[in-house]
């Protein structure tokens, strides 16, 4: 039997603006996982998950029909998996595709089934690839395998930045830039797949980051899971109907994100927290005028409690609900921000940043 795993994330700052072509972002990996295990069948093969066995779907009206929106049911994303990847071993290798059972055993949700928000789609569709390849005797780079699963995770989803996806493949703290994902629509079609992967994709950019030693991240749970797809095509509308507001908020982004940088690289951790109150603030202005509810109540409250300990907090991801963030250099502040949490109905998550050394 193969198995491999890929690890979720969380956004420490540059949400939404990230979506747009060239737009910077910084993510980091935690030491939660999707696990896959790969072992060939005769005849049928198998893809089962105790996680998903009960997985709800979204859907809309179109008129008077119901459309179905796959892009929150994993298992599109792990068929995209097994279609992307076959379509690469048969590129690598003369040896016959053959049958095989999945199983997919997650630590991104709560025990209940809820999503934390930690890219669990991103995740399942690079351990797919990775477990597949191990399979079928593939050596597969970093690179390789960030190609492979954004393009099988963008066929599915249609639209994000695939950071999430950046996330599980490099692990660790990274600097994110999109690529152009128009491009790759067209590419697809026009270039072979041994093509796809051999080109530079435009714009893309992946740069680890090593924190500040001081450095404590410390994250909390609201209990409301929400989604990116949705919140995601919410705040696009505004594109062309608050064109200039719009850029302002991008330009903003990328400038706060750069700041950010620059202060991983100086391990200035004054510099960092005040990057992530700066961001927070540029996402109350998206917020405001896109009507999106990006910082629910609840969040609000989980940032307030952090700041009163001199900590920078802020949403991570979508917003919405899901998970926060706070970044602090004390050990007092930070035990003492999740018990605050718990207190009022927030929950800690035990997690730490997870770095991927092969």
């Amino acid at each position: 039997m193969i198995e491999a795993q890929a690890p979720g994330k969380l956004y420490i700052a540059g949400e939404y603006a990230v979506v747009e072509t060239g737009y910077p972002a910084i993510l980091v990996a935690l030491d939660q996982f999707i696990r896959v295990r790969v072992s060939p069948s005769h005849g049928y093969g198998t893809i089962y998950s105790q996680q998903y066995k009960e997985n709800s779907i979204h859907w809309r009206r179109k008129g008077n029909q119901i459309v179905l929106d796959n892009r929150d049911n994993p298992f599109h994303y792990i068929l995209s998996a097994i279609r992307i990847t076959e379509e690469y071993v048969q590129l690598q290798t003369q040896r016959p595709l053959t049958t095989y059972d999945l199983t997919i055993d997650s630590d991104l949700d709560s025990v209940d089934g809820k999503k934390y928000g930690l890219g669990s789609s991103a995740a399942v569709t690079v351990a797919t690839i990775k477990a597949l390849c191990q399979f079928y005797n593939l050596a597969i780079t970093k690179n390789t395998l960030f190609k492979l699963a954004a393009i099988a995770h963008f066929e599915v989803q249609g639209n994000g930045s695939l950071g999430d996806i950046a996330a599980s493949v490099y692990g660790g703290w990274i600097a994110y830039h999109s690529f152009d994902r128009e491009w790759l629509l067209v590419a697809r079609q026009q270039l072979s797949l041994e093509q796809l992967l051999a080109t530079d994709w435009p714009q893309l950019a992946i740069e680890q980051l090593t924190p500040p030693p001081a450095l404590k991240l410390v994250i909390g749970w609201t209990g409301s899971p929400a989604s990116t797809s949705r919140l995601v095509d919410a705040v696009s509308l505004i594109k062309a109907q608050k064109h200039q507001g719009y850029q302002a908020f991008l330009t903003a982004s990328k400038d706060c994100i750069h700041q950010l940088i620059t202060g991983f690289k100086n391990h200035d951790l004054a510099q960092i927290k005040a990057g992530i109150r700066a961001n927070r603030q540029i996402l109350s202005n998206l917020a405001q005028i896109s009507q999106v509810d990006i910082e629910t109540p609840l969040l609000t409250r989980l940032i307030d409690i952090a700041e009163e300990m001199e900590a920078a907090a802020k949403t991570s991801g979508a917003g919405g609900g899901d998970c926060g963030i706070a970044i602090t250099d004390s050990d007092t502040a930070a035990t003492t921000i999740r018990n605050q949490w718990q207190a009022h109905g927030i929950k800690p998550l035990a997690l730490q940043v997870h770095t991927i050394t092969e």
